[in-house]
C-alpha cells in the first residue's frame, strides 16, 4: 500500500431522516416539556453521529455531555443524578447527550435508567442515550422510548461514499467498497481511508480481503473476546459457520458438534451454558446481535485456531451428509506452514477447489446464496486464468439468483480478464448484462448483452441467442426502438447443446434454463413483427411462445410466455404464466425471479383492469424486488401502484409512487417504467376533474413525433389523452392519434382497445353520430369485461345525455358507471358520477352518498363547482370540465362564496376539505355500523 486516502468528514448524515425526525420532536418540545429517547444500533452505524447532530441543533438551551465523571461515579444514586439533571435546567432547557451509555458500570448505568424514567415533563430535560446492540440493551434502558438505527439502504450507502470522496471511487472500485461494508457507514469510511489513491480510483489492485481483521476491528470498537477459552471458542465458531450459513443463525447442534471435536475434553453444550453478551439462542438456532461483530470474531481469530474450527465444523458436516457445506469448510481450514511439504498446499488447494465446483453445480441441494459461497471459494483456490474466471462467473450467477446483484458486480469485476477465452469472457458479460437490467442503466445492460453475445457467438451460439433477446429486453425498456429492432435482426441457426456445469451464464437468460432454442427464436421473430407495425406476422410466433408455457415447468420459460401473452393480449394466458412462474420461482427458492413473475402478474392483473389485485401484485414485487436489490424492477412495480391509485381517492400515494418510478427511470434510463408513471399522474389528473394538466401529460406521451413516449406505452395512454384533450378544447390533437389507435385496436391486442375507439370517436362525434358510438362503446365493453373502463364510458354517455336534457336516461347511465365504480375500488371517479347524479336532482346511493352538513345548502350545480375549485381549477377549467359557459361558473361561484361566508378560493378549499373528511368519517362509522348488525343479524 503506497498511502492512505484522506477522507473528509461526511457534510451530511445519510439516511436517517426518521431518526431525525424523532430528535427533532424531542428538541422542539424542550422549552415546553422535557422527554427522553434512546438511539440503539450495531457498533458503526452512526449513533455519535446523530447525537452530535442533536447537540449542534438544539438552540434554546445549554447541551451537556454526560458521561461516568464528574457528574456520575459509580457510586451515585438515581436521587442524585436526578437532582443534578433537574439542577441543570432550573433556569432554561437542557439537552443532556449520553453517548456509548452501555461502556458505564452496572451500578452507573441502573442510575442513570432510574433517573430517566423518573424524569418530569416539568423538567424540561431532554435525555438522549445511545448503546450499542451486539449485546443486551440494559433492562432500565430498555424500558425508555427507542429509536433504532438499522445498516443504511444500497443507495444511502452509496451517496455516503461519493460524499467522503468527492466521487473519486473507479465504478468497480466503488462497488466492492459497498459490498464489503454491508450497509455500515463507520466500515465504509475505514475502508476508503485505507485504500491509497491510486487504488481508489482503480489504478492498482484492492487489498485482499479488503475488510480485514484491522478494519473490521476498527469499525467495530475492538475484537470481541469472551470471559474465557471456551466462550471465545463458541464465539469463533458460531462465527465461523456463519460463513456457510444461509441466514443470520446457525445451528446450536452444529456448534456444540463441532466443540466436542475441537477440544478433547468434554465441551459443555451452548444450549445449556450461559452464553456470551455477543450471542442469542432462539429455537435451537445461535446467532450474533451485530453482524458487524461476527465478521470481526473470525477475522480476527488466530489463523491456526481459526482452521481447527472449520476443520471441526467439516468433519461435523461431512458425517452428517451436508457435503458441500462440509467442502466449503474443509477449503477454509488449508492453510500452509512449516509442516506442509512443497508444494502441497497448491495441491490441496486446486483438488479443494475442483471438489467445490463439482459439489455446487446443481447436483446437490443447495441454495443459490450457498452455491455462490463455493464457487466463488473454489475461484480463489484456483490457479489456472480462465477456469478461475469461469467460476467467479459462475458465483457471480448464483449471486445474481440469491438477489445479491451487489454480491455479483465485485466477482464479475474479479472475473474479468482479458487473456481468457472468449467464450468464458462471453459469459461473464452475459451475467453482467443481466444484473445491469435488473439493477443499473439499461443502457449499460444493453452494451453488455451485445458483447456477450458476440463472444459467445462461435462457442455457444444457443446463450448467443439468448444474450440478443436479453439485449432486446434492454432496448425495449430504454424505449430504444431502433436499437431493438436492430438487436431483433434474424440471428444465425444455432444449437441447443447445454453449457458444461457451473459455467454457464444466468439461469434467466442461459438457452436451456430460460427454454428451448425454438422459445427464443419465436419470440424475437414475434417481438420484431410486432415492433415493425407487422402486426399480422406477430401474432403466430408469439402464440406458439404461449402455448409452449402452458406446458413448461422452468419459471423463466414462463416467464416469456406470459411476456408473450402480454404482447398479444391474451391476459388470462399472462395471468397464469406469470402465477406458474411466481409458483415455480418460489420453490427454486430464486429471490431473483420472484419480483418478475409479480410484475407479469401486475401487469396482466392492470390490463383486465382489476386494480385491486394488480395493486397486492405490485405492494408484494416492491418488496421483493427492493430485498433483492432490483431497483429497476421496483421502480416497474410503483408505477403499476401508481396506476392502481390514480383510480382510487388516493392522490398522496399516486404522487408517492410517481416520484418514486420516476427517480429511479430517469437515473437508470427506463423510459417504459417513466411512461407508465407519467400515465399515472396524467390519470389522476382526469379523474380528479383536471383536464388541462392531464392533456398537459399526456400529450407529451401519445402525440406523433421525436419526443413521443414509450413504444408500448402510448397506445395504452390515448384513450385517456382524447377525453382530457376534448374536455380541454384540443379536438385537433384528439384526432390526430386516434389513426394509430385504430390500427392497435384492429391487431387486438388490448381486448378493451376496440370499445376505446368508440368511445373517443363518440367523444370527437357531432351530436347526431354520439349517441350510437356510446352504445356500440358499451356494446364491445360487455364482450371485452372490465368494470373500470365500461364505467368510464357509461359515465362519459350520462354525462353527454344530461347536457342533452335527456335525464331518464343519463340517470340509468351514471347509476350504472357508479355501480361499476364502486365494484372496482374506483372511489375518484364514482365521485365523479355522484356529482353527475345530484346535478340531476337524484340522490345517488352507495359509499359516500349523503352531502357534508355545511356545505348542504348548495345547489348540486355549485356542489359541482365548489368542489373542482376547491382542488384548484381555474373558472374556465371548471367551464370546460361540467361543459357550461365561464359566464355560468362566474355566477354561482359567487353565490357559494355568499352561502359559505368564505372571501377566497383558500378558504373555499379548506372547507370543502374539513367538510369531505366529515363525510369519510361518516362514512365509515355508518360501514362499522352495517358490519355489527350484519354481524349481530348472523348471531341471532
Amino acid at each position: 500500500m503506497t498511502g492512505e486516502t484522506t477522507v473528509p468528514t461526511a457534510g451530511r448524515i445519510h439516511g436517517r431522516s426518521t431518526q431525525r425526525k424523532a430528535l427533532r420532536e424531542l428538541l422542539d418540545a424542550l422549552p415546553r416539556h422535557g422527554g427522553q429517547l434512546l438511539l440503539a444500533g450495531e457498533p458503526g452505524l452512526g449513533r455519535t453521529a446523530l447525537l452530535r447532530w442533536a447537540a449542534r441543533s438544539f438552540r434554546a438551551g445549554p447541551v451537556l455531555h454526560l458521561g461516568p465523571g464528574p457528574y456520575v461515579s459509580a457510586h451515585s444514586t438515581a436521587e442524585q443524578l436526578l437532582d443534578t439533571l433537574r439542577a441543570a435546567a432550573a433556569a432554561t432547557p437542557v439537552l443532556v447527550c449520553v453517548d456509548d451509555a452501555h461502556l458505564w458500570d452496572a451500578p452507573a448505568r441502573t442510575a442513570l435508567g432510574r433517573a430517566a424514567r423518573r424524569l418530569r415533563t416539568a423538567d424540561r430535560v431532554g435525555l438522549l442515550l445511545s448503546v450499542a446492540t451486539d449485546r443486551p440493551v440494559d433492562p432500565e434502558f430498555a424500558r425508555l422510548p427507542v429509536v433504532h438505527l438499522d445498516p443504511l439502504s444500497p443507495s444511502r450507502a452509496a451517496a455516503l461514499l461519493d460524499d467522503v470522496t468527492d466521487g473519486a471511487a473507479a465504478p468497480v472500485v466503488r462497488e466492492q467498497l459497498l459490498a464489503e461494508a454491508e450497509g455500515n457507514p463507520a466500515l465504509l469510511v475505514t475502508l476508503v481511508r485505507r485504500l491509497s489513491p491510486a487504488e481508489l480510483r482503480g489504478h492498482r489492485p484492492l487489498p485482499h480481503p479488503l475488510a480485514d481483521a484491522s478494519a473490521l476491528a476498527e469499525a467495530a470498537g475492538g475484537a470481541p473476546s469472551g470471559p474465557s477459552a471456551h466462550a471465545r471458542d463458541l464465539l469463533l465458531t458460531v462465527a465461523a459457520a456463519g460463513q456457510a450459513a444461509d441466514g443470520t443463525d446457525v445451528d446450536a447442534g452444529l456448534v456444540h458438534d463441532a466443540l466436542r471435536r475441537l477440544r478433547p475434553a468434554p465441551a459443555p453444550d451452548p444450549r445449556a451454558e450461559p452464553l456470551p453478551e455477543q450471542l442469542v439462542l432462539a429455537d435451537d438456532r445461535l446467532r450474533f446481535r451485530s453482524p458487524l461483530v461476527r465478521r470481526t470474531v473470525h477475522a480476527t481469530a488466530a489463523p491456526q485456531r481459526r482452521r481447527a474450527v472449520h476443520r471441526a465444523l467439516a468433519d461435523v458436516l461431512e458425517g452428517g451428509g451436508h457435503r458441500l457445506t462440509g467442502l466449503l469448510h474443509r477449503s477454509w481450514s488449508l492453510g500452509g506452514g512449516p509442516e506442509s511439504a512443497p508444494g502441497s498446499a497448491d495441491r490441496l488447494a486446486a483438488v479443494a477447489a475442483d471438489r467445490l465446483a463439482a459439489a455446487a453445480d446443481g447436483t446437490l441441494p443447495a441454495s443459490h446464496r450457498l452455491r455462490a459461497t463455493a464457487y466463488a471459494r473454489a475461484a480463489e483456490l484456483t490457479a489456472d486464468g480462465a477456469r478461475r474466471a469461469e467460476r467467479y462467473t459462475a458465483a457471480a450467477e448464483q449471486a445474481l439468483l440469491a438477489g445479491r446483484p451487489d454480491r455479483a458486480r465485485p466477482l464479475l469485476a474479479a472475473a474479468r480478464d482479458p487473456a481468457v477465452p472468449a467464450a468464458v469472457r462471453g459469459r461473464a458479460e452475459l451475467v453482467r448484462g443481466v444484473t445491469e437490467l435488473r439493477d443499473g442503466p439499461v443502457g449499460d445492460a444493453h452494451q453488455s448483452l451485445l458483447l456477450a453475445a458476440s463472444l459467445l457467438a462461435a462457442d455457444a451460439p444457443a446463450d448467443a441467442a439468448a444474450a440478443a433477446l436479453a439485449a432486446a429486453d434492454a432496448a425495449w425498456a430504454a424505449g430504444d426502438l431502433s436499437a431493438c429492432l436492430a438487436t431483433l435482426a434474424p440471428e444465425p441457426p444455432y444449437r441447443t447443446e447445454n453449457p458444461a456445469p457451473g459455467t454457464g451464464g444466468p439461469a434467466e437468460a442461459r438457452g436451456p434454463a430460460a427454454g428451448t432454442a425454438a422459445v427464443i427464436h419465436d419470440h424475437r421473430v414475434g417481438m420484431r413483427a410486432l415492433l415493425e407495425g407487422r402486426l399480422d406476422r406477430a401474432g403466430t410466433p408469439l402464440g406458439q411462445v404461449v402455448e409452449r408455457g402452458r406446458t413448461e415447468q422452468r419459471p423463466e420459460t414462463l416467464l416469456r410466455a406470459a411476456a408473450a401473452a402480454l404482447l398479444l393480449g391474451d391476459v388470462d394466458a399472462a395471468r397464469s404464466g406469470g402465477a406458474r412462474a411466481l409458483a415455480a420461482a418460489r420453490q427454486l427458492g430464486s429471490d431473483a425471479l420472484v419480483p418478475r413473475a409479480l410484475e407479469y402478474l401486475a401487469y396482466a392483473e392492470l390490463r383486465a383492469g382489476r386494480h385491486p389485485q394488480a395493486r397486492t401484485h405490485a405492494e408484494e414485487g416492491l418488496r421483493t424486488a427492493l430485498r433483492a436489490g432490483q431497483r429497476n424492477t421496483a421502480a416497474h412495480h410503483r408505477a403499476v401502484l401508481a396506476l392502481a391509485a390514480s383510480i382510487e381517492e388516493e392522490p398522496d400515494v399516486v404522487a408517492r409512487h410517481v416520484t418514486a418510478a420516476l427517480d429511479t427511470a430517469r437515473r437508470h434510463g427506463l423510459a417504459q417504467a417513466a411512461a407508465l408513471a407519467q400515465w399515472a399522474a396524467a390519470r389522476a389528473d382526469l379523474g380528479r376533474g383536471r383536464p388541462f394538466d392531464a392533456a398537459d401529460r399526456l400529450g407529451l406521451l401519445v402525440l406523433p413525433g421525436p419526443g413521443r413516449g414509450h413504444f408500448a406505452v402510448w397506445r395504452l395512454a390515448v384513450p385517456c389523452f382524447v377525453e382530457a384533450a376534448v374536455l380541454a378544447g384540443r379536438h385537433e390533437d384528439a384526432r390526430a392519434v386516434l389513426t394509430d389507435f385504430a390500427d392497435w385496436a384492429a391487431f387486438g391486442a388490448d381486448p378493451q382497445a376496440a370499445a376505446q375507439l368508440a368511445r373517443c370517436h363518440a367523444l370527437l362525434a357531432p351530436a347526431e353520430h354520439a349517441d350510437g358510438l356510446y352504445r356500440r362503446a358499451l356494446d364491445r365493453h360487455d364482450e371485452a369485461g372490465g368494470d373500470f373502463e365500461r364505467a368510464r364510458t357509461a359515465l362519459l354517455y350520462g354525462k353527454w345525455l344530461r347536457r342533452r336534457r335527456r335525464p331518464r336516461e343519463a340517470r340509468d347511465r351514471l347509476g350504472t358507471a357508479l355501480a361499476g365504480f364502486e365494484r372496482c375500488g374506483a372511489g375518484v371517479w364514482a365521485a365523479q358520477a355522484r356529482d353527475e347524479l345530484r346535478a340531476l336532482g337524484a340522490a345517488p346511493q352507495g359509499t359516500g352518498a349523503a352531502a357534508p352538513t355545511r356545505l348542504g345548502g348548495l345547489t348540486p350545480q355549485q356542489l359541482r363547482i365548489a368542489r373542482h375549485v376547491a382542488e384548484g381549477a381555474t373558472n374556465r377549467e371548471v367551464a370546460l370540465a361540467l361543459a357550461v359557459s365561464t359566464r355560468t361558473v362566474d355566477y354561482h361561484l359567487r353565490k357559494v362564496f355568499a352561502l359559505l361566508g368564505v372571501r377566497s378560493r383558500l378558504e373555499l378549499a379548506r372547507l370543502v376539505g374539513e367538510a369531505e373528511q366529515a363525510q369519510e368519517v361518516q362514512g365509515a362509522r355508518e360501514a362499522r355500523r352495517a358490519g355489527h348488525h350484519e354481524k349481530t343479524g348472523a348471531q341471532h
